[in-house]
């Protein structure tokens, strides 16, 4: 029987079932619509988290901010076909695919018919071809990665950007999506609820963040200077993009159009950022005087985070609690724990996707309604319990610490081969000319 976790792949294992024959067809409606959010889940890179955070920086990083996560779609589209959909996605074992996959060998097999992910008494029969999967999952791949550079904003260098980021998206990240999602994966065997990303994507990045600001130290003047956002019309914008295209991220992770459960995703999400929004701008109202634009962005997006691991197993209910909850955890996370621990996590990746993506993969585990991720095999479906809050703590402890751990040494390699951290010159005069040579007028 298969285990009751996952999602971009889990989810859709969960609900297609016994394997299918070998003549069987694609499921027209089901590749549109995965289509169509895949395209959303990139949108949610280039342009969302560029205008996002190059809008929270200022005006002498902006450009570099931008070419940040330009380049890294680039990059990690190269990664993914050359080895990084191979480790997560390969059989391998428990704790790391293989080889087999590499440059998408066997990808012209079978084409355009439906894929089966796995073999033996687990595999798992899709109604998509695999292409569409290869690349639904690349989208995820490559916004984890974009997501630590809020951390690490103004302060590195390009090269070693792309350094770190070859290393960690193969040893990082997709070792644990195949934890998480491929039923092989020890936490999807496990159990651990994860519909599209609470731990691969947020807390990975999260915590990735989090390491890289406490390695590469803080920016120059951070805390006597003033380091005001640049043009926070620029951020709505890509807070804006990253709602719409969070669509296709939770939505997109039930694998079909049908079933009702892409329509709940799409609601509670919907939900849960509303509710966010609204707790993050009255707590500042109350506590500071007044509802800031900045916060009203960073509570929606602290919402998208901490429902993305619930979207596929919550009722609309569950997801206005939780939302209430990210938008308050998302608050002290970018405010009170940073300031006193005293880090420049510079635009709160740890803060926000940290903080937020632990809060929603730790709820889930009391909030899951069973008969959402019901199938044949599992009527039951996965319904929140002790039982299921203790293996999403196991989930949640294990990413931290694995992604710190490896963070640290993947950060300190890279410091020893270029270097991670521009001089104070290039710091002071700014990233866009020191870097890329160029400035915005």
């Amino acid at each position: 029987m298969l285990a009751r976790g996952g999602s971009a792949a889990a989810a859709l294992l969960l609900a297609a079932g016994p394997a299918m024959a070998q003549d069987a067809k694609v499921d027209t409606g089901d590749a549109a619509w995965m289509m169509t959010s895949t395209a959303l889940v990139l949108m949610m890179t280039v342009p969302g988290v560029a205008l996002f955070y190059s809008g929270m920086v200022r005006k002498k990083n902006v450009l570099a901010t931008m070419m940040q996560s330009f380049f890294i779609t680039a990059l990690v589209t190269v990664l993914w076909l050359v080895a990084g959909y191979s480790i997560a996605f390969g059989e391998g074992g428990a704790y790391f695919g293989d080889f087999s996959r590499i440059m998408l060998a066997g990808l012209a097999e079978n084409w355009d018919k439906p894929f089966t992910l796995g073999t033996g008494d687990s595999a798992v029969a899709f109604t998509i071809p695999e292409s569409i999967f290869v690349m639904f999952q690349m989208t995820f791949a490559i916004i984890t990665a974009a997501l630590i550079t809020g951390a690490v904003a103004d302060r590195m260098k390009f090269s070693a950007l792309i350094l770190f980021v070859i290393l960690w998206s193969l040893l990082v990240y997709s070792p644990i999506a195949h934890w998480v999602w491929h039923p092989n994966g020890w936490l999807f065997a496990l159990g651990a609820l994860d519909f599209a990303g609470g731990t691969v994507v947020h807390i990975n990045a999260g915590v990735a963040g989090l390491v890289a600001a406490l390695v590469l130290g803080k920016r120059i003047g951070y805390g006597t200077e003033n380091m005001s956002p640049f043009n926070l019309g620029f951020a709505v914008i890509g807070a804006s993009l990253l709602w719409v295209g969070w669509f296709g991220f939770n939505a997109g992770s039930a694998g079909s159009s049908g079933g009702g459960r892409a329509a709940m995703a799409m609601l509670v999400t919907q939900i849960a950022t509303g509710a966010a929004a609204m707790s993050w701008c009255f707590a500042e109202w109350m506590t500071k005087g007044k509802p800031s634009v900045l916060g009203a962005i960073s509570g929606a997006v602290a919402g998208l985070v901490a429902i993305t691991p619930a979207a596929g197993f919550v009722m609309p209910g569950s997801a206005l609690l939780l939302g209430v909850v990210a938008g308050l955890a998302g608050l002290w996370g970018a405010t009170g724990l940073k300031h006193a621990l005293g880090y420049d996590d510079s635009l709160d990746a740890f803060g926000v996707h940290g903080i937020c993506g632990i809060v929603g993969a730790l709820l889930v585990g009391f909030l899951a309604y069973g008969p959402l991720s019901a199938t044949t095999a599992a009527p039951e479906g996965s319904g929140g319990s002790m039982e299921q809050f203790i293996k999403q703590c196991t989930a949640v402890g294990a990413t931290i610490v694995f992604t710190a751990v490896a963070t640290f040494i993947i950060l300190k390699v890279v410091d020893v081969i270029v270097g991670l951290r521009v001089t104070e010159e290039e710091e002071r005069e700014g990233l866009d000319v020191t870097l890329h040579g160029e400035r915005l007028n």
